[in-house]
């Protein structure tokens, strides 16, 4: 789906109603924008941390050692916590 967007001159859009209730926006939230080579990319904070997620597995696969929980313990011990 493609919409335009109008931008003010101070740099404020509105994102449509329908929009924002399909994804879970209609009190407001938060929006991250990505400059990608091909245009803009929105992610609401879940799509951003789904993406990152992901991101993060393509270079951990499943190795269990790689998980920040795993981490912080090995940090903790290190420091003799």
């Amino acid at each position: 789906m493609t919409l335009q967007i109008n931008i003010t001159p101070n740099g404020r859009m509105s994102l449509p109603a329908d929009v924002r209730k399909r994804l879970g926006l209609t009190d407001g939230g938060v929006i991250y924008l990505d400059e990608t080579e091909d245009g803009v990319v929105l992610r609401t904070a879940n799509q951003a941390v789904a993406r990152a997620q992901e991101l993060a597995k393509r270079y951990t696969g499943e190795n269990p050692d790689a998980s920040v929980d795993a981490f912080l313990n090995r940090r903790r011990e290190d420091s003799g916590e």
